[in-house]
């Protein structure tokens, strides 16, 4: 018990900074997948309208998949949701991507070059 008192702080402090830099990064995939739903101009059925908002955490969003250790975007599967849009540059952000499935949408334009820092990446689906 004496030891538990003794270095109690130092794992307080660990604690609190593991917590810290865990809630930083779920703050960055929020905002990236905030972002996507900002280029989203037409989203007829409302897929992302309700669930993907700051009042409800990212890991219960429609189409997301967080992972059970860090709570990070690990796959997104948006397919068959009739999206138009534009993928944003922010894409590069999830670091713990794993999945992304965008298939059956209407997204336009040109991959951004960050999305090569998406070094997990295993499987893409942008088809149709």
């Amino acid at each position: 018990m004496q030891l538990w008192r003794k270095y109690s702080p130092l794992f307080s402090c660990c604690f609190t900074m593991l917590w810290s830099v865990t809630k930083t990064n779920t703050t960055t995939d929020q905002l990236t997948m905030l972002s996507l739903k900002s280029q989203v101009i037409s989203n007829r059925f409302h897929f992302l309208d309700e669930s993907w908002s700051l009042a409800t955490s990212i890991c219960h969003w429609v189409g997301v998949t967080c992972g059970s250790h860090h709570q990070r975007v690990k796959s997104l599967n948006l397919s068959n949701m009739a999206l138009t849009g534009r993928i944003p540059c922010e894409f590069g952000n999830l670091s713990f991507l794993v999945s992304l499935d965008l298939e059956r949408n209407n997204f336009q334009g040109n991959l951004s070059q960050e999305m090569a820092h998406l070094r997990r990446l295993k499987f893409l689906d942008l088809s149709y």
